[in-house]
């Protein structure tokens, strides 16, 4: 898709970004607020990826590296802009943030019921790991 910029957020997208996860992810997270999102990008400036086509945001992906692991979040493509490659660019540009920064293994939250989310990770060669159970705690209220 050569009309598709897949670039890292600044401080100026994050409020678009919040506006579009409204639409576009499934889901919410006590960190997807614009205090979580600043936090993230001036922590890692290259983790938090968008797709643009025509100056207009359609697409995004957290690729956090922490130095031990590589960890996805947040891959979401507008409804209007899905089935065109753009999830496929944001995980291409994401896998090779990641093995720059020499990473091995990569992993996604993906919720249980987006059986179209999981269907798209399948596509993109990720596996389940039905052996592993996510733990959470809240540090906040």
């Amino acid at each position: 898709m050569t009309d598709l910029l897949v670039r890292p957020a600044v401080a100026d997208d994050l409020d678009a970004v919040l506006a579009f996860w409204k639409t576009a992810a499934e889901g919410t997270s006590i960190s997807d607020d614009r205090d979580g999102v600043e936090r993230l990008v001036a922590r890692d400036p290259e983790a938090l990826l968008l797709a643009e086509r025509e100056g207009e945001l359609v697409g995004t992906v957290i690729a956090g590296f922490d130095g031990w692991r590589c960890h996805l979040y947040r891959l979401a493509v507008h409804p209007d802009h899905r089935r065109r490659g753009i999830g496929s660019a944001l995980l291409t540009a994401a896998d090779e943030r990641f093995v720059r920064l020499g990473g091995r293994r990569g992993d996604a939250m993906v919720l249980v019921r987006n059986e179209q989310a999981q269907h798209a990770w399948r596509a993109a060669g990720y596996e389940p790991q039905e052996q592993w159970r996510r733990w959470v705690k809240h540090l906040t209220d």
